[in-house]
C-alpha cells in the first residue's frame, strides 16, 4: 500500500485509494446545480465505505420547488470503480473525463434521463488544508483528510418520462472526498456554499462536534482561494427546527474583507442515514450590495436528538 500522503491522497483522490487500517474509510463525489432560467436543480453524490463493504448514492433533481426524480439508496455492495475511469452505481454513473477539471453525471432509468457535465471555473481548492484549522480539528480529523471543491459551469439535458426535455446552462458546485467519515462524532453542522454573479464563491461550514467547533472555511474572491479568518452565522429554522427559512452569514476572508450575505430556500430534501440525517437545500443567496448567487445550504443532525445548534 503507497504511503497516504496529502499529496498522493489529492493527486490520486478520483482514483482507488484504499486504507484497511480506518474502518469507515471513505471517498466520496459530490454534485449539486441550479439553472435560475429553467428554476432547475439538483443534488448528487456517491459515497464509498470500502471496508464497510458498503456504497450509498443519490440523485435528486427539482423544479419550481418540485420534486422531478429522487433515488437514494444507503447500503448497496462494495465496488472497486471510482469517478476515474467511471462509476456507475444504481443508474447513475459518475466519470472524470479531464482529471480535477470535468466531469460528467448520468442518470439513466426507465422513465428518466439526464447527462450533465461540471467543467471547473478556477481549479479546486481543498478545504482542509486552506482552513488552517490544525490536526486537532474535527472535521480534519473525523470526517476528511483531503476535500478539494469547487464552482463549476454546468452544462446538459434533463429528459422527463412525459419526453420533455430541459437545457441546463448555469453553474453548480462539486467536491471530492477521502478519509475516515464517523458521523457520530458530530452533534449537528451547518454549511453555505453560495456562487455569486460577480465571481465569488464560499465553502462556510460550521460544525457543532463532541470536541467542540468545527470549520472548513475559504472562499475564492474571483482570483484565488483564500481562508476565512471568522465566521458568524444566524440560522433561522422552519417550526419543525430542521429546515432553514433564512440564514445569515458573515465572513472575513485573509486579507480583512467582509463578505456579507444572506439566503431564501427554493428546495429541500432530506436524506436519512442510520443515526443522522442530511438536509439538503438550494438556495438564492444575496450579498449586502445586492449581489445574487445560488448554491446549497446543508444542515446535518445526529439522533437522538441533539438540537440544532440554536
Amino acid at each position: 500500500m503507497p504511503d497516504l500522503t496529502t499529496e498522493y491522497m489529492t493527486e490520486n483522490i478520483e482514483k482507488l485509494i484504499s486504507n484497511p487500517d480506518i474502518y469507515k474509510w471513505n471517498q466520496s463525489y459530490y454534485f449539486n446545480f441550479y439553472d435560475r432560467h429553467k428554476k432547475t436543480g439538483g443534488f448528487f453524490r456517491i459515497g464509498i465505505l470500502e471496508n464497510v463493504g458498503e456504497v450509498n448514492c443519490f440523485a435528486i433533481f427539482f423544479r419550481d420547488g418540485k420534486p422531478l426524480f429522487t433515488r437514494l439508496n444507503m447500503n448497496l455492495p462494495y465496488t472497486t470503480q471510482r469517478l476515474d475511469p467511471g462509476i456507475t452505481v444504481a443508474g447513475i454513473t459518475m466519470k472524470a473525463t479531464r482529471p480535477q477539471q470535468t466531469a460528467t453525471v448520468k442518470v439513466e432509468t426507465e422513465d428518466f434521463y439526464a447527462e450533465l457535465e461540471w467543467d471547473l471555473i478556477h481549479p479546486m481548492g481543498d478545504s482542509i488544508a486552506l482552513s488552517k484549522s490544525g490536526e486537532n480539528d474535527a472535521i480534519a480529523k473525523e470526517l476528511t483528510y483531503v476535500h478539494p471543491e469547487g464552482f463549476c459551469n454546468v452544462k446538459g439535458q434533463i429528459r422527463l418520462r412525459s419526453n420533455e426535455t430541459i437545457d441546463i446552462n448555469d453553474k453548480g458546485f462539486r467536491d471530492l472526498s477521502v478519509g475516515p467519515r464517523n458521523w457520530t462524532g458530530l452533534i449537528h453542522y451547518r454549511l453555505a456554499w453560495p456562487i455569486f454573479d460577480n465571481g465569488v464563491g464560499c465553502v462556510a461550514v460550521h460544525g457543532i462536534t463532541t470536541q467542540g467547533d468545527s470549520y472548513q472555511k475559504i472562499l475564492h474572491d474571483g482570483e484565488s482561494w483564500l481562508t476565512l479568518d471568522k465566521i458568524e452565522e444566524v440560522i433561522t429554522y422552519e417550526d419543525d427546527d430542521i429546515g432553514f427559512k433564512q440564514v445569515h452569514w458573515k465572513v472575513w476572508d485573509e486579507k480583512g474583507r467582509l463578505w456579507d450575505f444572506t439566503g431564501k430556500p427554493l428546495f429541500r430534501w432530506m436524506f436519512p442515514y442510520d443515526s443522522f440525517m442530511f438536509v439538503e437545500q438550494m438556495m438564492e443567496y444575496t450579498l449586502a450590495d445586492g449581489t445574487k448567487g445560488y448554491g446549497m445550504a446543508e444542515g446535518g443532525f445526529s439522533f437522538p436528538w441533539q438540537g440544532n445548534g440554536n
